[in-house]
């Protein structure tokens, strides 16, 4: 679910970005000397609905973060404002019948037989 979100708000800011581009500059600038030109073909028209899919995008993506913030697996014993609580601890397995205990020395070996002096 996260990732089927996160690729519709790329998507989203990809259009987003191209409907800021395309949008009129409300400062006049460099628009401002062609304003007589852009009142043909109901260009009134067209800048309202920019400008709607602008704030329609722009609360889409907005919305879309949350939800997919909400859609991260955290792990459920693991949180971040406590530490971690310490877990029980389990006695050590007994030691197999066949293996010496480690506290006990291994039995008296043999001493190794001196090699004859030269």
């Amino acid at each position: 679910m996260y990732i089927f979100l996160s690729i519709l708000i790329v998507i989203a800011c990809i259009l987003l970005v191209g409907l800021v581009l395309i949008q009129k500059s409300k400062g006049g600038g460099l628009a401002s000397d062609y304003s007589g030109g852009n009142q043909y073909l109901g260009y009134r028209k067209t800048t309202d609905f920019i400008e709607k899919a602008t704030w329609g995008l722009a609360i889409f993506v907005c919305v879309a973060s949350i939800c997919a913030s909400f859609a991260i697996k955290t792990p459920t014993n693991v949180s971040a404002l406590t530490p971690a609580a310490p877990q029980a601890t389990q006695a050590a397995p007994a030691p197999a019948k066949n293996e010496a205990a480690p506290a006990q020395k291994p039995a008296a070996a043999p001493a190794p037989a001196e090699a004859p002096a030269k």
